[in-house]
């Protein structure tokens, strides 16, 4: 069987997979979202929490819940790093610098999971367990509510309750993403993924010297590293290291679990709002893109030039063998245009339109699917912006599900869309102009200019992931990246909850014969082509000196 062939088996048998999984994960969330029931773990949270699952919340409580958790959390885990010397099983680490420390706690809290440390190097088993996991199931459960938020302001009329954010934080965690986490860690392990709390030891010989490795609890890290769109792993080489993604069967399994809730989040909406053809209509979308983008990456690695590539069938530099080039591809799509920023191959090592593609599945907004949470109430922003445009066109008010779409609505929208990109496009620019960060460039030209582009991309963007070959261990880049990072994820919450606030007040609007049918697929395209357009008018200078640059000239 030839490569393209064995990347082609790959993805159907992915797609497959996931639409055996989107019908019942999806209903499952649903009903989670709408139970009034709670579970006896529940409420004892809710005690020491000190909250009433049961009060109802505005628009403007919900957020103070969001952002005085996440700063709680962002302290506690950065606190957690400053200590870690003086805390048992700590394997002999340091503790973390401050500049480095406060990256890291941004980061996790922020669902970004860049890692400017090197994780078997730096991080001991209490901080990467009791701090690093714990945040990767939080900082998930925060995205899912706050889309759920949004859901509601869609499906509720003449109010403005949204829920209760600690209810919502709650049975995201303990009903959706532990079971299916335990799930995962099993399989993961089945698979060959290590599973310990070992110390360091010695494995051999290595280029003359000694090498050395530490286990830990990687295989239950990787399961909600993967399926919370988290992405930062227990190792520096993350999922192209052998301990946390042994074999081609775990890394489509992962690649799995990276897709799983934000492509079943579509049907989750489709129940709540009371029709599943609006949900079909957003999960079209999404498929579109990710499907467009996986091929496209395929076909870019996969046309080798010259005697080299030749015989190694494709651009294989910085991929791993039992991976391949199409393994490579498929995880390097999913982990960007989602926030998950997980990597089992060195994205700077693609070609220069394939690097180009990781970087432009970001700048989308990570929407298609996106990350948990994020990706669905990032395209229902979207959805909200195509509906106006059509509007336009036909002189007519817009409406999406029943609710207009007037003067607040769209300017909220509007905001949510000019956020990430004034903060790539503003930090790469100081960036490029100082001259202490472009000396942790490794290389020069346009390649230089994507790895610096790429890093406030993905941070901004709560990815994660790297392009390799950036020196991000300095003063300037951990505090410039994790204030990018905290205002990438906070600030478009703010405009997401005030959205469905407002939402949630109006009164249905009866449909007529004029009203746009949101539910088929002439709408599911001009939603797809509003996404590109606004992505390529805002990003494609920035582009065009970075990777398109490097493509045109290789």
């Amino acid at each position: 069987m030839s490569p393209q062939a064995a990347g082609v088996l790959q993805l159907t048998a992915l797609i497959a997979a996931l639409a055996l999984a989107y019908r019942p994960l999806g209903d499952h969330m649903a009903k989670v979202y709408s139970s009034e029931k709670h579970y006896k773990p529940e409420k004892w949270i809710y005690k020491v929490v000190g909250a009433n699952p049961a009060a109802e919340m505005r628009w403007p409580a919900y957020l103070r819940g969001v952002l005085a958790f996440s700063a709680v959390s962002v302290l506690f885990l950065y606190l957690l790093q400053r200590i870690q010397g003086s805390l048992p099983g700590s394997l002999g680490f340091s503790s973390i610098d401050p500049d480095q420390a406060f990256n890291t706690a941004a980061s996790f809290v922020a669902n970004t999971n860049w890692q400017s440390y090197y994780g078997e190097q730096a991080m001991g088993h209490v901080v990467q367990t009791g701090g690093l996991a714990v945040q990767n199931f939080l900082s998930a459960a925060v995205g899912m509510a706050v889309a759920v938020a949004l859901v509601r302001g869609f499906a509720r009329s003449r109010t403005g309750e949204l829920g209760n954010f600690w209810a919502d934080l709650v049975r995201g965690t303990v009903r959706i993403l532990l079971p299916i986490s335990v799930i995962g860690a099993l399989v993961l392990v089945a698979c060959g993924a290590i599973q310990n709390f070992s110390g360091i030891h010695q494995v051999g010989q290595f280029m003359g010297g000694t090498q050395e490795w530490n286990g830990g609890a990687v295989a239950s890290q990787e399961a909600i590293k993967e399926l919370g769109t988290n992405g930062g792993g227990y190792f520096n080489a993350n999922s192209a290291h052998p301990f946390e993604n042994p074999n081609p069967l775990s890394n489509l399994f992962e690649i799995f679990l990276i897709l799983l809730i934000p492509f079943a989040l579509t049907r989750t909406f489709g129940r709540m709002v009371g029709s599943l053809r609006q949900g079909y209509a957003i999960l079209g979308a999404m498929a579109v893109i990710w499907i467009g983008f996986t091929a496209l990456m395929m076909w870019t690695e996969f046309a080798h030039r010259g005697p080299a590539f030749e015989i190694a069938g494709g651009a294989m530099e910085g991929k791993e063998t039992r991976f391949g080039i199409a393994g490579s591809s498929i995880f390097a799509v999913a982990t960007t245009l989602t926030s998950t920023g997980a990597v089992n191959s060195f994205h700077s090592s693609y070609t220069g339109f394939g690097g180009g593609i990781t970087m432009l599945g970001m700048q989308l907004g990570e929407i298609a699917p996106g990350g948990v949470g994020s990706g669905l109430y990032g395209m229902l922003i979207m959805a909200v912006i195509a509906v106006f445009l059509a509007g336009l066109m036909v002189g007519r008010t817009p409406e999406y599900l029943g609710k207009k779409i007037g003067t607040r609505q769209i300017k909220l929208a509007a905001c949510y869309i000019l956020v990430t990109p004034a903060l790539v496009l503003g930090f790469t620019a100081v960036a490029m102009a100082l001259p202490t960060p472009a000396d942790s460039m490794t290389n020069s030209g346009a390649h230089g200019f994507s790895e610096i582009l790429y890093a406030y991309t993905s941070g901004a963007n709560n990815n994660g992931s790297a392009f390799a070959g950036l020196n991000a261990d300095t003063q300037w880049f951990n505090t410039t990246i994790g204030i990018a990072m905290l205002l990438g994820r906070f600030v478009p919450m703010v405009f997401v909850l005030a959205l469905a606030g407002s939402l949630a007040e109006q009164k249905p609007v009866p449909e007529t014969a004029g009203t746009l049918r949101t539910d088929k697929p002439l709408y599911a395209g001009l939603l797809v082509g509003t996404i590109l357009i606004i992505t390529g008018l805002t990003y494609f200078p920035a582009l065009a000196l970075g990777p398109l640059a490097e493509g045109l000239a290789s």
